[in-house]
C-alpha cells in the first residue's frame, strides 16, 4: 500500500484511466461519503498505491470519477 498511511487509492475506470480517490477508513465500505474523488486522472498509477476496481465503489460515487 502506498501513499501516506494508505489514505489515497487509485480507481481503475472502464475507459482505461485511473483516478485518485481519498478513502476514510473509519466509515463503512458501503457508505458513499467514505470515498472522495480528488483527481488527477492518469494512464499509469504509481506502483506503490493500491488500485481498486470501478465495481468496488458504491453506485453514488461512480459518476464522480468522470467529473475529473
Amino acid at each position: 500500500m502506498g501513499g501516506k498511511h494508505g489514505k489515497y487509492v487509485y480507481v481503475r475506470r472502464p475507459d482505461g484511466w485511473y483516478v485518485k480517490v481519498r478513502v476514510f477508513k473509519n466509515r463503512p465500505e458501503s457508505d458513499p461519503s467514505r470515498y472522495i474523488v480528488v483527481g488527477p486522472k492518469t494512464r499509469v498509477p504509481p506502483r506503490t498505491f493500491e488500485v481498486l476496481d470501478y465495481e468496488d465503489l458504491p453506485e453514488e460515487v461512480r459518476p464522480k470519477l468522470y467529473e475529473v
